[in-house]
């Protein structure tokens, strides 16, 4: 297991009992004795699984360091610009996004940043809490609520979106199953008139001699209109509705309870 990062400077003994061994951990803060360590972590990429800590330290006098003995102030305002940044760019693909896959890859990291900012904003507003007579966490503070605000309401535009051209293709999916019932079932129809008529004309039709050839005309007719008869009848069997099986009664013990 990979072992937490010590930076140079000091920490009270509290503090530093307050770490973990191999890593920083959540987006936290820590105050003890007049110093106050802010950790962040960096925008996360990907399915975010993986969180780069960015570790801030003020000390009692008011000065900021970050990893170290480096100046924190600009370092603070870098990280937050890095979420706009992200930010900027997946409102900029959701907007281009045309298919629901575009969506779908849209929303995968979205989530992890939405969270690693409501996270952020957390974070510095116990900072303030803390801290109350620092000016530069309220900004940060407010910077960071605008920004996890607009992770917010960008991730569910994105589900909003996904949700909608799912649910059209559904109920195109469903209009075009109707299409072909109603084809099949007027194509079912033709053929239940049609059949016993090219049934009868079948056997007639035969090079076979039945002893109907010489039969009067009105014969013929006769046929055909029975023809008819059968093919109405039939078309009513086709179109009559199926019977629903009839639901079990349940026992009469569970009736009487």
């Amino acid at each position: 297991m990979p072992r937490r990062i010590d930076y140079d400077w000091e920490l009270p003994p509290q503090m530093q009992q307050r770490l973990g061994g191999s890593t920083y951990g959540a987006q936290r803060i820590i105050h003890e004795e007049g110093h106050l360590t802010v950790i962040l972590h960096e925008p996360p990429a990907g399915t975010g699984a993986e969180r780069k800590p960015a570790v801030f330290l003020r000390k009692p006098d008011g000065a900021w360091l970050h990893k170290g003995n480096n100046p924190g102030e600009r370092a603070l305002a870098k990280l937050l610009e890095s979420y706009r940044t992200a930010f900027s760019t997946f409102e900029i693909r959701h907007q281009s996004a045309e298919t629901s896959q575009d969506l779908f890859q849209i929303l995968g990291p979205l989530i992890p940043l939405s969270r690693a900012a409501r996270n952020m904003q957390d974070t510095l507003q116990a900072a303030r809490d803390a801290v109350k007579d620092d000016p530069m966490l309220i900004d940060l503070r407010d910077h960071a609520v605008e920004i996890a605000r607009g992770f917010e309401l960008l991730l569910a535009d994105t589900r909003m979106s996904l949700d909608y051209r799912l649910a059209d293709a559904a109920e195109a999916q469903a209009r075009s199953a109707m299409e072909m019932s109603r084809a099949q079932h007027k194509l079912n129809t033709i053929a239940a008139l049609t059949f016993p008529l090219m049934a009868i004309g079948a056997a007639f039709g035969m090079n076979l001699h039945s002893g109907a050839e010489n039969l009067p005309t009105w014969v013929y007719w006769a046929i055909f209109a029975a023809g008819i008869c059968l093919g109405v009848m039939l078309r009513g069997w086709v179109k009559a509705p199926v019977a629903q099986p009839v639901a079990a009664r349940p026992p009469a013990a569970l009736k009487k309870k």
